[in-house]
């Protein structure tokens, strides 16, 4: 196979975040190298904000050790916030102030069971996670099935470009990004902000 075709093995990942000592390491060094996440993060209020509901309901995939569900909560009191993740070491590290969590398998067929609907999705740096780029679309899928009516999708990921990652497997294009939010049957796609290696996606179904 030529090096520049993606391959379709899940990539694996240099660390292992259901550990806590990774965990614990991720937490403790992901804003001094991505300093613009607190950029993202006042995006994500922002546009739960835009939603104009008196108690919104948000859902948080990938959650990690909660700085973005704090960010929210701080911000918009009367918010219905749920947080998931597939690491209960990462879930460890904010349950003193933030509660109780899921541990989760994205990949998995049933992974939404019983949760209900949401008035927003939000995620932060985790679709990646799913391991390969070819998983996405079926990812977004599910998530457009947790969504109410006029629900919003806010999506945001590294992306491959000369000023974001090198690895075509397991990141994907910005085009790539919007496309797999159309695919998964989201008519509307906005790019928020780009920067930083990141990019942030508002996706609705109308």
């Amino acid at each position: 196979m030529p090096s520049d075709v993606p391959s379709d093995e899940d990539v694996v990942s240099p660390i292992d975040l259901r550990t806590m000592a990774d965990a614990r390491h991720w937490a403790t060094t992901a804003l001094m190298k991505r300093p613009a996440r607190s950029q993202f993060f006042q995006c994500f209020v922002d546009q739960v904000r835009l939603l104009r509901l008196a108690e919104p309901s948000v859902l948080e995939l990938g959650s990690g050790p909660g700085f973005l569900a704090r960010q929210v909560l701080e911000a918009i009191p009367s918010v219905h916030y749920t947080m998931l993740d597939f690491s209960l070491a990462m879930h460890e590290l904010p349950r003193e102030h933030l509660g109780s969590f899921a541990s989760i398998d994205f990949k998995t067929s049933s992974w939404t069971t019983g949760l209900g609907t949401f008035d927003a999705a939000i995620t932060m740096q985790a679709v990646h996670e799913v391991r390969h780029k070819r998983h996405v679309p079926d990812f977004h899928v599910s998530v457009r099935s947790l969504l109410k009516a006029n629900g919003r999708y806010l999506v945001c990921d590294h992306y491959v470009g000369s000023d974001g990652m090198k690895d075509e497997a397991l990141y994907m294009t910005v085009e790539e990004q919007r496309d797999a939010l159309r695919l998964a049957g989201f008519n509307t796609v906005r790019c928020i902000l780009r920067k930083d290696g990141l990019v942030l996606h508002s996706a609705a179904i109308d």
